[in-house]
């Protein structure tokens, strides 16, 4: 009776033992709050198409790249984060699951941490088929990329009879880095506008040198976008520096010549 009585107690305690081991592993595992970070993917080459890609933290060692997409066309759609901005371009450095028919995506990651994702250099883009690389359905900047609300719009003013005139966007990243959009109005569709920013201002006698080239203005948008990290010589270059930057733009008919200046405007502290 007594050795019954005794298995029995050791029986108990050990059942008491699982329970407490069980519960106290469960405890942990709820305890864990992952952060989440949520970044907008923009229309790009296929209208109607949008979405938003979230960093969702599952674990201290995984996160968890949920892509949602509304408006895309049938079919699945492979999805890629890339190094760089997307004004910019850069080469692959996640291959992440495809865009299925629900319009959804799920791929974990462990070989970058949450808190590095959240500061990238990087952006995400969703191609619209693996036999068409060169079509984007979406994409967008993440990390350290994303767009702050601070920017400031400087005016460009046409230069003799060619009734180009614009404005010049620019805006802070969270890195620091600084996207310039700029938007015109009078350009002839099909053309191709060169864009630089010079040094000094456009009362320069003789003009400045060029100390940044922007990308080209489109004429069939009317628009260019340039992100901008260095001056042409290598010197790093952050938002706030070209709010004091003595300045100016320049929209150039076809080449980057003194003569060809159709559109111009100063920047910074002029």
């Amino acid at each position: 009776m007594y050795k019954t009585t005794n298995l029995i107690s050791i029986a108990v305690l050990l059942t008491v033992l699982f329970f407490i081991v069980t519960v106290s592993g469960c405890k942990k595992e709820d305890e864990f709050k992952g952060r989440q970070a949520t970044y907008s993917l923009k229309v790009k080459d296929v209208l109607g198409v949008t979405g938003t890609a979230t960093f969702n933290e599952t674990s201290s060692t995984i996160t968890s790249i949920d892509i949602v997409l509304n408006g895309a066309p049938s079919g699945t759609h492979p999805a890629e984060m890339r190094k760089n901005t997307a004004a910019e371009g850069g080469a692959i450095v996640l291959a992440l699951n495809p865009v299925d028919a629900t319009g959804k995506s799920s791929t974990a990651v462990s070989s970058i941490s949450y808190d590095q994702l959240i500061a990238y250099d990087g952006f995400i883009q969703v191609l619209k088929s693996s036999s068409e690389p060169d079509v984007i359905l979406a994409q967008g900047d993440i990390g350290g990329n994303v767009l702050t609300s601070t920017n400031i719009t400087y005016m460009l003013d046409t230069v003799g009879t060619f009734n180009v005139a614009g404005s010049a966007l620019f805006e802070k990243r969270v890195n620091g880095h600084t996207l310039v959009t700029i938007s015109l109005t009078g350009t002839i569709a099909g053309e191709s506008y060169p864009a630089t920013i010079n040094l000094g201002s456009i009362a320069t006698v003789g003009g400045g040198p060029v100390v940044c080239n922007l990308s080209n203005v489109e004429g069939t948008t009317g628009k260019s976008y340039t992100n901008i990290r260095k001056l042409n010589s290598g010197i790093d270059i952050t938002y706030d520096n070209w709010l004091v930057y003595v300045g100016y733009i320049n929209i150039y008919q076809t080449s980057v010549s003194l003569d060809n200046i159709i559109c111009h405007g100063d920047i910074g502290s002029n």
